[in-house]
């Protein structure tokens, strides 16, 4: 298949203007194992601002539970970002890839222009099946603690190509406008106005927590999730609570496999 590679310039152009302080560095690799441990490992390195890196290919990626992550050349974007957390603190970092995924979700309603939604914890699902995953990684704690945030999101991929048969991709759902290079920038683009805008509240998470609230497709339905230790519990879902936590009945949930058991997922 004849796939566009990033057009890195210009991204960076786009980066300049709509994120002129964030990022320090953003970078596009042909392949790598997986962008999310290539930033692990430069961690140390950074100590102010925040990097992206992406890779057209991605050979060892890892989901949550260390789930494999497998992208064909140019079908996915696979895009990992470390940034650096002044102050805040670790019982509030958990709220990082929720916000992630806000943030993802607000870059595809807006470009390609697509009804995408959040499923608890931080699946990103287009139509009811799954278009993303975000994993999250504390690469270094501290006053400044850093953390690396992994997005893989299926862009092109054909249905023989999906990782599991209930995910989709923005070809296989219709969307308009698949250009890589501009849902990167504005995946970018969002993260960077919601990081900068959660540090000025000084990491209050009231107007985050309304925010994935609001993008969430969890809530309001009957769900079934399977915790560690392989405890199972089943109900509606009533709300997310202020650390980030599941309401399934009168339980609380913090880790989980969960899945919809009603707007099939």
């Amino acid at each position: 298949m004849n796939r566009a590679p990033i057009d890195t310039p210009r991204l960076r152009s786009s980066l300049a203007a709509a994120a002129p302080s964030f990022y320090d560095r953003i970078d596009v690799v042909e392949s790598t194992g997986s962008t999310n441990a290539d930033l692990v490992a430069l961690a140390g390195e950074v100590s102010t601002g925040a990097r992206a890196l992406l890779a057209e290919e991605q050979v060892h990626g890892r989901g949550r539970h260390a789930r494999n992550w497998v992208s064909p050349p140019r079908a996915q974007i696979s895009l990992s970002i470390l940034v650096r957390l002044p102050g805040i603190a670790p019982t509030t970092l958990g709220w990082l890839p929720l916000l992630t995924g806000v943030a993802v979700v607000d870059a595809l309603r807006e470009s390609p222009g697509v009804a995408a939604d959040l499923k608890w914890p931080n699946d990103v699902l287009l139509g009811g099946r799954k278009l993303a995953g975000i994993l999250a990684e504390v690469a270094a704690t501290g006053a400044a603690p850093a953390v690396v945030v992994g997005i893989g999101l299926n862009v092109d991929l054909a249905e023989a190509e999906l990782p599991v048969p209930h995910a989709t991709s923005l070809t296989l759902a219709g969307a308009p406008d698949a250009d890589r290079t501009a849902l990167v920038a504005a995946i970018l683009t969002e993260f960077a106005r919601r990081v900068t805008a959660w540090e000025r509240a000084g990491w209050d998470t009231a107007d985050l927590a309304g925010a994935y609230r609001a993008r969430c497709a969890t809530i309001g339905l009957e769900v079934r999730a399977e915790l560690p230790g392989g405890r199972v519990v089943s109900g509606r879902a009533t709300g997310i609570d202020d650390t980030g936590r599941l309401l399934i009945g009168d339980e609380a949930v913090s880790a989980g496999d969960v899945s919809h058991l009603r707007g099939q997922y």
